[in-house]
């Protein structure tokens, strides 16, 4: 006959002062968890109203012929399905013959702005990595552009673009006679090239600051074995700066492309409310076909495939660049 013994477990016995206690405790890590939240939340309101509301709105008013009759009430304007986003995307027709030559001009001004700044960015930051008298107060100068609100800036260059007495012309035609007349800037053709040097002058002291950043996270050592090894200048740049740069100068592109596509106020304060043919960026045009014409349901329609447009190729940036990050790390 066998016997089993039942062992029981020491009861604990809790006094008032913890039992108490144990509502604190869940009560100070509920806010400790709760607590960035609560932080975020005004910002997370702010964006909802600033951004998320009116893009709805914008998408809804792509539906609809919202014209100028139906301002005072736009919800009562005729609902009018995929008829704007047809007329925009109708090659044949001029709306969208002049949508297609803004789409052209804004990929190729993005392109040359976005490497230009990054070639110049890069270049002043690497000339800064040395150490020389003067550096800090060069680094200040280099970054005033950037500094510089953007109408005070603009407006500035408008009245050194100007063909009578403009800086420009002054300096081309007057001092270094490289033209054999004074040129109109921002006028003809002329102005999609006023425009790119605007661009890049207020744009590659970002690229500079950023690069100069991820410099500072190359350790010094990699460049003195190179040059013990004999390797030169370019040699070092092609092989340890630029690999190491990789995964800033990613974000940094990216950043410099969706600014630029859609830069508005550069254009705006450079030209105007009609841009010239040669320099009509599609932020612009997209303003002249909701404001100057009161076509807002045709205006609303491009501002969404210009959003879809951004979205796709976004997407695709960062597809490319993950593998090629994921690759690299392989290795």
């Amino acid at each position: 006959m066998t016997t089993t013994t039942a062992f029981k477990e020491p009861v604990r016995h809790t006094t008032p002062g913890a039992a108490a206690r144990e509502p604190r405790r869940r009560t100070g890590r509920l806010r400790r968890v709760s607590l960035p939240y609560l932080l975020l939340l005004p910002a997370l309101l702010l964006e909802l109203l600033v951004h998320l509301v009116p893009m709805v709105i914008g998408v809804v008013m792509s539906f609809k012929e919202l014209t100028q009759f139906y301002i005072r009430d736009w919800s009562t304007a005729p609902w009018s399905g995929l008829g704007n986003y047809k007329v925009s995307v109708d090659f044949d027709a001029p709306v969208g013959q002049a949508l297609l030559h803004s789409f052209y001009v804004t990929v190729g001004f993005t392109l040359l702005s976005v490497g230009l700044c990054w070639l110049i960015g890069t270049a002043a930051a690497v000339f800064m990595q040395d150490t020389f008298r003067g550096r800090g107060l060069l680094r200040a100068l280099f970054l005033v552009p950037y500094a510089l609100p953007v109408y005070a800036a603009v407006i500035t260059w408008v009245f050194m673009f100007q063909h009578d007495n403009g800086l420009v012309n002054h300096v081309l035609h007057d001092q270094l006679h490289l033209t054999g007349k004074p040129s109109f800037w921002l006028i003809g053709d002329n102005s999609f090239y006023a425009l790119l040097t605007v661009s890049v002058w207020k744009g590659w002291p970002f690229a500079f600051l950023i690069v100069m950043a991820g410099l500072q996270n190359i350790p010094r050592e990699l460049y003195e074995a190179a040059a013990l090894d004999g390797a030169g200048m370019w040699q070092q740049i092609r092989r340890i700066t630029l690999p190491s740069l990789r995964p800033v100068n990613q974000v940094l592109v990216l950043v410099l492309f969706l600014w630029t596509f859609n830069d508005f106020n550069t254009p705006y304060v450079l030209f105007g409310r009609s841009a010239p043919e040669a320099a009509d960026l599609i932020s612009v045009h997209i303003y002249q076909a909701s404001f100057v014409t009161w076509n807002f349901g045709t205006g609303s329609a491009m501002s969404v495939l210009l959003l879809l447009f951004l979205l796709v190729v976004t997407g695709v940036y960062l597809l490319f660049t993950s593998r090629g990050r994921r690759a690299s790390a392989d290795v």
